[in-house]
């Protein structure tokens, strides 16, 4: 990363902290560094522990932190591409879901006419519900970004304004076809971080940012779909996992249970949709597709041929 890039992330974390803490731009730049180039952390990792950090030294919540005195720049879904900055945002809401944790209040997809983003609202927020289908001005909403999939968290600071006006919601789904002739590390039956604001995956029972914690179950496949010219790492969700393969959250945890291993879900599931060809429709987050919606096609790849694939991947 260039001096240039790293000196305006430090000086955006210091904005955000110029009221509560007696800051130099340079200690922060320095911690920046240290991670990004000695310890080579992703930035966004490195600006969010540097932010925590800062947050734990002033007592404050993270939906205490604002934007900073320069105000918020407005952006649209398609502008969204680096964690915890604060912007303002005109959207409609495509889509809501039940919560997973009693923390969040609403969880679910927004959009505008570049395309979608997922959105978290906080239960303490103590904000308006919003209605699926309507528009809002959404000011000061801080942005986020997990294995290259960005999103934006409404917090007590965030104010909603219902518009008047329609926001066209644009298609930013991709679509593509070929055999499935990889699933990753980390598919599954996993675990996942409870803590608020992380849906980090548990290795080793292990959060990387809040340590050794309780972790809650969850499904997922990391593919890998071939059509004979390109490869594409596609990601299924709870979901879109139990679509994909018949198997239920709840039948997965009884399946590890009574072998005393979570490994057979993967094993059970690899020699089900391994080798299969599939059809998947999705946003692309990153390198990633992630699966929407998913149709398995006729024909499989012999497992000779998916191997030698799977291992030159």
């Amino acid at each position: 990363m260039s001096d240039s890039d790293l000196r305006t992330h430090a000086e955006e974390v210091h904005e955000q902290f110029s009221d509560q803490l007696d800051l130099d731009v340079e200690d922060v730049e320095e911690r920046l560094d240290t991670l990004v180039n000695e310890y080579k952390v992703p930035m966004s990792e490195a600006r969010r522990s540097v932010v925590n950090t800062y947050l734990d030294e002033a007592g404050m919540d993270r939906d205490q932190l604002g934007g900073g005195s320069g105000g918020n720049e407005q952006v649209q879904v398609s502008d969204v591409d680096s964690p915890e900055e604060w912007v303002d945002m005109r959207v409609t809401v495509v889509d809501l879901w039940d919560p997973r944790a009693d923390a969040v209040a609403q969880v679910g997809l927004l959009g505008d006419e570049t395309g979608t983003i997922k959105f978290t609202k906080w239960s303490k927020s103590d904000l308006p519900e919003l209605e699926e289908g309507k528009s809002y001005s959404l000011r000061n909403v801080v942005t986020d970004e997990y294995q290259g999939r960005f999103s934006v968290k409404l917090n007590r600071t965030t104010t909603i304004e219902e518009l008047d006006e329609a926001i066209d919601v644009g298609d930013d789904s991709v679509e593509v076809e070929g055999a499935l002739v990889d699933i990753q590390s980390g598919s599954g039956l996993i675990k996942r971080c409870p803590e608020e604001d992380c849906t980090r995956v548990l290795q080793n029972g292990r959060c990387s940012e809040h340590g050794e914690v309780e972790g809650e179950f969850d499904l997922r496949i990391k593919g890998v779909l071939d059509d004979g010219e390109e490869v594409t790492e596609v990601i299924f969700d709870e979901e879109a996992t139990e679509q994909l393969t018949g198997i239920t959250l709840e039948e997965a945890k009884e399946m590890a249970m009574d072998a005393l291993d979570t490994t057979v879900v993967a094993d059970e599931m690899r020699d089900d949709i391994l080798g299969r060809y599939y059809r998947v429709t999705g946003p692309t987050f990153g390198r990633y597709v992630l699966a929407d919606e998913q149709e398995r096609l006729t024909g499989a790849v012999d497992a000779d041929e998916v191997l030698i694939k799977a291992r030159s991947i």
